[in-house]
Parts: structure tokens; C-alpha cells; sequence
């Protein structure tokens, strides 16, 4: 199964205003997000390749958003080749 390695990088994170920012790039896309996990709202920048990686950066997020701090980096596999 084809599978592509996704990169992130948490930038910023309140838990106040209920949400977590960074950037994601896996191959040669490279994103923005902004995570707003309180409604249930994943927005990425730019649009080109967002379906890509829309639903498991989610999944990621969702799974270890507790664990995630501002200015640390992590990784996901995507069962897909980008």
C-alpha cells in the first residue's frame, strides 16, 4: 500500500479560545492550519492539495491533541502517495 509521511510543526495553541495552528507538509505540499477543536472545525491553507490531507490531519489531531506543544514537531503516515 502507497503510503506518504506528513510533517507538523504546532505553532501556536489556546486553550482558551479552544485551538491549535501550525503548518503540515507532506511531499512537496506544503500547508497552513487552524484547528478549532471545540467546534469541530479543521481549516487549511491554501486550497491546493486540502483534500489531500484534509481527513488525516484531522485524524491526527484528534488522536493526540493533548499531547501536542507549540513549537515541537511530529509525524503521521497517509496511506496515499502524494
Amino acid at each position: 500500500m502507497p503510503e506518504t509521511t506528513a510533517h507538523v510543526r504546532i505553532t501556536g495553541q489556546s486553550w482558551q479560545q479552544g485551538q491549535i495552528e501550525g503548518e503540515v507538509s507532506a511531499a512537496s505540499y506544503e500547508w497552513q492550519f487552524q484547528w478549532r477543536f471545540r467546534q469541530g472545525v479543521l481549516i487549511i491553507q491554501p486550497s491546493l492539495g486540502r483534500a489531500l490531507i484534509l481527513e488525516p490531519l484531522s485524524r491526527f489531531l484528534e488522536r493526540s491533541d493533548y499531547q501536542l506543544e507549540p513549537g515541537s514537531d511530529y509525524e503521521f503516515t497517509v496511506r496515499a502517495l502524494f
